[in-house]
């Protein structure tokens, strides 16, 4: 035998068609991905996993894929070894990781060892953490150890056939394991209908992302719809009616926004879109008062955007927190406030509704380090709910001519007037809805540029 009939037996063998090959050919641009460790065996068996890189929409990208159909996946040494080798690459060279997990778990014969090969791949995760962007899409079984890895990533997408636990579940909870489940719970960013729109999924936020945390963020080719001025303007009309989906949607380039934790803290919406082809994070309350999972849905998001200097939008709608919020809660807002506060990344904010109080201070203040805040005429700006700060300061007013409701209108029209707040100097502008979009774009080219330089220190105390 010839030594290219040797390389050519070798590598069919080494390099056969499995599910793993698949998803990641879905995953990189045609012809670019280069597979690395093919050759590794265990026992004379595939390793459980393919490793390698190549291009995401013209972007460098790395990538792993455990694959199940082989000893079921299992995890020891040699798979951890080669998926380590992935991670130091990444970090080498400043490029994205994917990782598409399908595991039944250890392998057991390997003892302590399988232990050991999973610390030595959580500890890669969590050191790439804020360097490069990290997805995890999970496309079968990721249990124990795996579970931890993947839900360590920037962002999380699921198939939902695929199951997503770190113990199994008892019997008769089984969907406590669910992709469904994990979307409920806040683990999931996104569950999509089956393989091939999970990953293409991961594709799309791939290319909103810069390369890693020095590189700048993707500039993209964008539309815009004519007819969304004259939509926000009627929004403004009635605000209360209005949808945030519908707000972001006619601000941001049209069919750009992939809604992040839909059915996690479900009074916020929540995204990554391009904005004038500048990719940007966005955040819109949704003119409810906001719960714990609310407060972490945002504070999740903002951090990782954060981390790669991805500008944040953030329309604000909402009273604060919901009446008679246990503790557990109020931690939770002010979790959200010490990320909002500690962001350096572009941060821009338009009032369309209520903002009162703690949700104000935290969401648009500008004293609180937004960069730009404007409000639309129907936004109300308050210390308290109007009818609460009627009650304190005003009540003198109320008599048998002039009714609470009538005292109330004229606190709104007068003391929590967007307006009032622009006199004080407390906010930018308050503009026509109907140039929205043009405001932000001008204000997120100026602030491109923005570098911020804090004090020492190892990491701020977040309020867990």
């Amino acid at each position: 035998m010839s030594n290219l009939d040797r390389i050519a037996d070798a590598r069919a063998k080494a390099f056969a068609d499995t599910p793993a090959r698949s998803r990641l050919a879905m995953l990189f641009d045609p012809d670019t991905f280069v597979e690395v460790d093919g050759f590794v065996a265990v026992d004379g068996a595939p390793s459980g996993v393919v490793c390698g890189f190549g291009a995401v929409k013209g972007s460098p990208a790395y990538a792993f894929a455990q694959d199940a159909s082989e000893n079921g996946g299992a995890v020891g040494r040699a798979h951890a070894a080669k998926i380590r080798k992935i991670f130091d690459l990444a970090l080498k060279t400043g490029a994205p990781v994917v990782g598409i997990y399908d595991s039944m778990g250890a392998r057991i014969s390997e003892g302590a060892g399988a232990l050991n090969a999973y610390g030595d791949m959580l500890l890669a995760v969590n050191n790439l953490s804020g360097v490069v962007p990290q997805l995890s899409v999970v496309l079968g079984t990721c249990a124990g150890s795996s579970a931890l890895m993947a839900c360590c990533a920037d962002f999380v997408i699921m198939s939902k056939k695929a199951e997503f636990f770190v113990t199994q579940p008892e019997k008769g909870r089984e969907s406590a394991g669910s992709a469904a489940d994990a979307a409920l719970s806040g683990v999931a960013h996104i569950v999509r209908d089956d393989e091939e729109s999970s990953i293409k999924a991961a594709r799309d936020i791939i290319s909103m992302m810069p390369l890693n945390n020095l590189a700048a963020p993707p500039v993209l080719n964008y539309a815009e719809d004519a007819q969304a001025p004259e939509a926000l303007r009627a929004a403004c009309a009635d605000i209360e009616g209005a949808s945030a989906r519908d707000i972001v949607s006619g601000v941001c380039d049209t069919g750009s926004v992939i809604e992040l934790f839909s059915d996690f803290g479900k009074n916020v919406y929540a995204g990554m879109g391009t904005l004038g082809g500048f990719a940007c994070g966005v955040i819109a309350t949704a003119g409810k008062t906001l719960c714990a999972d609310c407060c972490n849905k945002i504070a999740k998001l903002v951090s990782v955007w954060d981390a790669f200097q991805i500008p944040v939008l953030t329309f604000v709608n909402t009273a604060g927190l919901e009446s008679g919020a246990d503790s557990g809660a109020v931690r939770d807002m002010a979790k959200l406030a010490h990320v909002y506060a500690e962001a350096t990344t572009a941060k821009m904010a338009v009032i369309t509704g209520k903002a009162y109080g703690s949700a104000y201070v935290a969401l648009a203040s500008k004293a609180a380090a937004s960069d730009y805040t404007v409000a639309w005429p129907s936004a109300v700006i308050s210390a308290l709910a109007p009818k609460t700060a009627v009650a304190f300061s005003y009540a003198d007013r109320i008599t048998a001519d002039k009714s609470r409701e009538a005292v109330e209108a004229d606190y709104i029209e007068n003391e929590a007037s967007p307006f009032t707040a622009a006199a004080g100097g407390h906010i930018d502008d308050v503009i026509d809805p109907a140039v929205t979009r043009p405001a932000l774009i001008a204000a997120m080219d100026l602030l491109s540029a923005k570098r911020v330089h804090k004090n020492p220190k190892k990491h701020g105390n977040i309020p867990f």
